[in-house]
């Protein structure tokens, strides 16, 4: 039950109407209408901005379709006034009874309640984290692998096929790198003093073991190899070994992936990807020889003046074209890209999302142009940016123990407060805005620490119901019972504050969702615990407002109802957020 989209079918039907009455145009073509709550809520449950939309088109006054339509609109038994405001706006107030349905549609729909509300299905390919295999993930990593993981889960509910994708970058030098120091890690295994690690080289502990487990497995024989031979064997087993760790380190935020795609797949076994991407693009006329002018301001490591193979991305909205194939016939890193996108073409992904950090944000222009330059413009390909994390402890700067040698791994961080409050907190700001992560803030037990206070509001959830049994003996508090409680004694102000907050639910489900935005959820849930809370507060303050009235089953059934719903909706809302909504709290 989706208030908002139930008023927007309501008026489109109106103005049709309205169309075959001769009081609109008969041609006029009715645009999407807009439904929301008004900003103060003394004037309304849903204001409706019809009137001003279709004002130019009809070549009316926007007050005068407003008007008609409110005449169309006011005979519904459900309404109990509808008010024409400011040049044309429509400020619609519902009946209580409204309110009374809302709650037991939502008991009775339980988690399919605020579901589905935003898609049929469309697939979805949603690439997050994409850490090089070189090392443990760090704390930046961790914001991008919840934000990702989070809105998968978002577009999941709101009833898109998403197809969760993690990319290895296997194909590039940094894997070199990371196999001589795992070889060096390996000589030290067997007895060799290596003595300090090299400059260029990956110096952290977290390769020891890689060290350790090429001695168990190899003994000595490689080191009678030369490097051109050992070095292959040695990066595909440090690789192997380096994301298991990454997973185990993701699976420790509860993130799992359906999809782990190989760079180096796309040039292995005699197939080249890069080229068959390129050769799409060729065809379209949008690959051409030529020079690159030298960036401005800095070095661009694909720059060089020479003639090189270039993609026209200019024709799809990039501020320059890009390199794909340096004069002596190698790959920039952008065609390996290029390959990667055109391969979820080929996979049937129409709509694809990557989540960056904060310094790929110059890579996003080339990467639009390419997913529009392959597809044709059919595809759409949205880049969503995570911005940096600073790390704090009672307001000043905290420094953890680093097993990476170079920074804070996403393990030292989830170690220190948990899964949950990582996961919230990375998501109570908006994506690109920078986090302040205070470690014990984010413990807390008050108001001030959002997790809490939204796992706390579920957790009385559960307790009112355990205490209604023992004050109130004997009371059915069974299914049936909470959905055919006599809902009409729900009359307090603060009683249907909340239901309306709760009937916001499905609105903020497919908004989140379209706008890839799943910190309007936190949010969202932690308006919704205040105003649970509140209702709480003022029981104690006035007892014929408490959840409980052990000598009226009526009324206390009536307000568990309003209990369970509110309890359902936290528990879907903490669900995409991958955050437990616990029944009793410690």
């Amino acid at each position: 039950m989706n208030i908002f989209a139930d008023v927007e079918a309501r008026v489109k039907a109106a103005l049709e109407a309205l169309k075959a009455d001769g009081v609109l145009p008969a041609d006029l073509t009715i645009p999407a209408i807009d439904a929301e709550a008004p900003r103060d809520a003394t004037h309304g449950d849903v204001a409706v901005n019809a009137a001003l939309v279709l004002a130019k088109a009809a070549k009316m006054k926007p007050r005068d379709i407003a008007d008609a339509l409110k005449a169309k609109l006011s005979a519904a038994s459900d309404i109990e006034k509808i008010d024409v405001a400011g040049p044309g706006f429509l400020n619609i107030t519902f009946k209580p009874d409204v309110w009374h349905k809302l709650v037991k549609t939502i008991v009775t729909d339980g988690a399919k309640f605020g579901a589905g509300s935003a898609s049929n299905g469309e697939k979805v390919n949603l690439e997050y984290v994409s850490a090089n295999p070189t090392g443990p993930m760090h704390v930046g990593h961790c914001r991008g692998a919840v934000f990702g993981d989070a809105l998968a889960n978002l577009l999941q509910f709101a009833g898109y096929d998403v197809t969760r994708e993690y990319y290895i970058n296997d194909a590039g030098g940094q894997v070199d790198v990371l196999a001589k120091s795992a070889f060096l890690r390996y000589r030290e295994a067997l007895g060799e003093d290596i003595g300090a690690i090299p400059e260029g080289l990956y110096p952290g502990d977290y390769l020891k073991p890689v060290g350790d487990a090429l001695a168990h497995e190899h003994g000595k024989k490689l080191l009678a190899l030369p490097e051109d031979e050992w070095l292959p064997l040695v990066r595909q087993f440090a690789i192997d070994r380096m994301m298991d760790m990454i997973r185990d380190d993701l699976a420790a935020l509860n993130i799992r992936h359906d999809v782990f795609f190989s760079e180096a797949s796309m040039t292995r076994g005699g197939k080249d990807q890069i080229k068959a991407a390129i050769d799409q693009l060729r065809k379209n006329g949008l690959i051409y020889e030529g020079k690159l002018e030298k960036p401005k301001g800095h070095d661009d490591g694909e720059w060089e003046d020479r003639t090189q193979t270039l993609f026209k991305s200019t024709a799809f909205g990039d501020d320059e074209d890009r390199a794909i194939q340096k004069s002596n016939g190698g790959y920039t890193y952008f065609a390996g890209d290029i390959a990667y996108h055109y391969d979820k073409l080929q996979r049937g992904f129409l709509h694809m999302i990557n989540v960056f950090g904060a310094d790929h944000v110059g890579y996003i222009s080339r990467m639009k142009a390419a997913v529009a330059a392959l597809s044709d413009k059919k595809a759409d390909l949205d880049i969503k940016v995570v911005n940096l994390v600073k790390l704090y402890k009672n307001g000043e700067p905290f420094k953890m123990s680093k097993r990476a040698g170079t920074f804070v791994t996403l393990r030292d961080v989830v170690d220190e407060v948990g899964r949950d409050p990582v996961r919230f907190m990375m998501l109570y700001r908006k994506n690109n805005e920078q986090l302040d992560f205070d470690f014990a803030k984010v413990t807390e037990q008050s108001k001030d620490n959002p997790v809490f206070y939204v796992q706390y509001a579920h957790a009385r959830a559960a307790s009112i119901f355990r205490n209604a049994a023992e004050q109130v003996p004997g009371l059915d508090l069974s299914q049936n019972a909470l959905e055919n409680a006599d809902l009409s004694i729900l009359k307090d102000p603060g009683e249907i504050d909340l239901i309306k907050r709760l009937g916001a639910f499905p609105r903020l489900v497919e908004g989140a969702a379209k706008a890839h935005e799943p910190h309007r959820v936190a949010f969202y849930l932690y308006d919704l615990a205040s105003a649970l809370h509140g209702q709480w507060s003022r029981g104690n303050d006035s007892p014929h407002l408490r959840f409980i009235q052990s000598n009226d089953g009526v009324a206390t059934l009536a307000r568990l109802a309003l209990i369970a719903a509110t309890k359902t909706v936290i528990t879907s809302g903490l669900r995409v957020l991958g955050v437990e909504a616990p029944d009793a709290m410690r």
